[in-house]
């Protein structure tokens, strides 16, 4: 399994940021994909999930309205669209398989002025 995140970046509070997970080594398809994140000094938190097919999502409140998971199971990718960011978005963003059995390295985002 390979879970590899790009996209990362520094951005202006407000800015927007699209993050990629590109998925190998098993069927995409058939798995729902999660984003987590970790801040410094804070433990890790579930930003969002998609189900398999995407007929179902979820969002941590703190991102509700601002952040879009989606996936498209053609490309083996999944993406996490973040708008409005904030100070507290800061983190390394990780790419997560299923139960969390498989993570990506991640990839850091820096909200700043």
């Amino acid at each position: 399994v390979q879970l590899v995140e790009s996209g990362g970046g520094l951005v202006q509070p407000g800015g927007s940021l699209r993050l990629s997970c590109a998925a190998a080594g098993f069927t995409f398809s058939m798995f729902d994909m999660s984003w987590y994140r970790q801040a410094p000094g804070k433990e890790r938190e579930l930003v969002a999930t998609i189900t398999s097919s995407s007929d179902f999502t979820n969002y941590a409140d703190s991102v509700k309205g601002r952040f879009t998971i989606y996936r498209d199971n053609t490309k083996n990718t999944m993406y996490l669209q973040m708008n409005s960011l904030k100070p507290e978005d800061t983190a390394v963003y990780y790419c997560v398989l299923g139960g969390g059995n498989h993570w990506g390295k991640g990839t850091l985002v820096t909200v700043s002025s």
